[in-house]
């Protein structure tokens, strides 16, 4: 397994594994067409193209013998929905669910702390759905802390997100 910076050409991969995660993370009884409709309207290779060419995102993928396995995104201002938090936002760690457990998720995580810490911001925030309990456990087993809560919206629909950051020292 090696990180790197994705590449345009990347872009369908990482919109497959985004479809993946989200709709098997979040979607555990069934896909309606509501949220199959923003999932396919949001998760498409040309918005993942402009994300991986937007100056303000800081990607990386974790590249394995067959493929891409996941990614992470870092947004740099992105203003928190809680005060106290800096403007630097870990926006999206997706790792393929048959690849949990393997490291993935914490060399990405790690890649995204040396990230801030090299670019001096105090700390790094990030949501995370309320119910989203592995999620939750990994953040704060990496010393995230519990900083607020906010709604994550689809339409006119709301969906408690809990609010995490972590201090850099």
């Amino acid at each position: 397994m090696t990180l790197r910076k994705p590449t345009v050409s990347d872009a369908s991969s990482i919109a497959a594994i985004s479809l993946e995660v989200w709709i098997g993370t979040y979607l555990k009884r069934g896909v309606s067409a509501f949220f199959a409709d923003y999932a396919l309207t949001e998760f498409t290779p040309a918005k993942t193209a402009k994300l991986i060419s937007d100056p303000n995102q800081f990607m990386l993928v974790s590249q394995n013998d067959e493929g891409i396995d996941g990614f992470m995104r870092v947004s740099t201002a992105s203003k928190a929905p809680v005060a106290g938090c800096s403007e630097m936002e870990i926006a999206t760690l997706y790792v393929q669910p048959r690849h949990h457990g393997k490291g993935i998720g914490k060399r990405l995580l790690n890649a995204a702390f040396q990230h801030c810490d090299e670019t001096n911001v105090p700390s790094v925030w990030l949501a995370t759905n309320a119910e989203n309990t592995p999620a939750i456990a990994f953040y704060l087993a990496q010393g995230f802390k519990h900083v607020g809560e906010t709604h994550f919206r689809i339409e006119d629909q709301g969906y408690l997100n809990y609010v995490y950051a972590y201090q850099f020292a």
